[in-house]
């Protein structure tokens, strides 16, 4: 019987425009669902490598582990050490923990407790960091941990980033064995994201050296609120980062208990590494959403990191502690793309609007749609050799 018929006679059931209507209304409703879960969790359509699969968790036992020691540390009288890892450069007595949860001072030497630990471990499409210049339509094993640095009241990691490790369950997954599941995956990059990797960094760190040495790329999502000396040696081993940008002014950053000056002296010194960077800025009304603050972020990024270092705009919407705020209107996300493409910002994206123009690449020389995406999903894309295809502008990025 052919499909249309099916459905007229499936409609002819219900006898009242009100049951017609009620039907119609749901079948959306329930095609609306299952289009959300199929962008936001892959509801089972993505080819998912085997990286995760039989890997059991279980809330941690540290007391008596031997935990990795921590870099970048010194040590003080009285068993106190004092971590040197980011800005807050805390001082620890014998037997706490820093800010961040996940570094601890036992016997007067600073330990990671969240080393080979990671809470969650999943695969994600690039696009979702966000990377737009990175393997366009690629696969990330992403890794994440317990703590963060920040204390954001909008975080939607706040599950893992507002929680010590022993609140939630965790994967024994070592260096060696996250580069192995990658490989054994075909997935080309590692991604630590989910909270933020500067409370991991010795995880970070040696994963990144043997990722490098397995010709496997390493992306980090962070707010880059780390120490010169520590950053400085994880970049060699870097191939991308993707930073949050929290605003720019210390109002914007007092949202997340946290300054902004210690993130643009690291955007500078990435700057001037062969590592490739995209900012994001998530718009939220009231905090960092004026036209002068976006205005005064865009120039500083155009003429500290560059004209070519992709900007996404991305909508907030309510989490965590900050509830009490809408949604960001999509009307204040166009203009703030607006006043970056007036500064001279090239590559601009809109982020969390899923079917928004912008959540697509054009070549800043002709205007030729380079990338098409639909959210984190790519229908399309142009470059070729790292070209645009229609003009020959160099399009700058990683694509191979």
């Amino acid at each position: 019987m052919p499909l249309k018929i099916m459905i007229l006679k499936f409609f002819n059931n219900f006898t009242s425009e009100a049951q017609r209507r009620w039907v119609v209304g749901s079948l959306v409703l329930v095609g609306g669902l299952v289009f959300l879960a199929w962008y936001y969790m892959g509801l089972g359509l993505r080819n998912e490598p085997a990286v995760s699969q039989e890997l059991t968790s279980a809330t941690p036992v540290l007391e008596d582990v031997e935990l990795e020691e921590a870099m970048f540390y010194s040590q003080l009288e009285d068993d106190r050490v004092q971590c040197e890892l980011c800005f807050r450069n805390c001082v620890i007595p014998e037997g706490e923990r820093g800010f961040c949860r996940a570094r601890e001072n036992r016997e007067g030497k600073l330990k990671s407790v969240v080393y080979g630990r990671p809470a969650a471990v999943h695969i994600d499409p690039v696009e979702k960091e966000p990377q737009h210049h990175m393997l366009p339509g690629s696969d990330i094993l992403c890794i994440g941990t317990a703590g963060c640095n920040y204390a954001c009241n909008h975080c939607h990691n706040w599950h893992l980033s507002q929680r010590a490790i022993e609140d939630m369950r965790v994967y024994e997954l070592p260096p060696e064995e996250v580069v192995a599941r990658a490989s054994e995956g075909d997935v080309p990059t590692i991604s630590f994201t989910y909270n933020d990797p500067i409370v991991s960094y010795e995880y970070l760190y040696d994963t990144a050296r043997l990722a490098q040495e397995e010709g496997i790329k390493i992306l980090w999502h962070s707010n880059v609120a780390i120490n010169p000396e520590p950053l400085k040696k994880l970049l060699p081993y870097t191939d991308s980062i993707t930073v949050d940008l929290k605003g720019f002014s210390e109002e914007a950053y007092a949202n997340s208990e946290a300054e902004l000056e210690p993130v643009l002296e690291a955007l500078e010194i990435i700057a001037e590494h062969d590592v490739w960077l995209e900012i994001v800025n998530l718009v939220i009304p009231t905090i960092n959403d004026s036209p002068e603050e976006i205005r005064a972020l865009s120039e500083w990024a155009k003429e500290n990191l560059g004209p070519e270092v992709p900007l996404h705009f991305s909508r907030f919407t309510p989490a965590y502690r900050l509830t009490d705020l809408p949604p960001t209107p999509v009307d204040t996300l166009e203009e703030a793309a607006s006043i970056a493409e007036d500064v001279g910002i090239h590559y601009i994206s809109i982020g969390n609007v899923p079917g928004h123009r912008r959540n697509s690449t054009f070549c800043p020389e002709c205007g030729e749609r380079l990338i098409h995406r639909v959210h984190f999903s790519v229908l399309e894309n142009k470059i070729e050799d790292g070209r645009c295809s229609e003009c020959g502008h160099e399009i700058p990025g990683i694509w191979k």
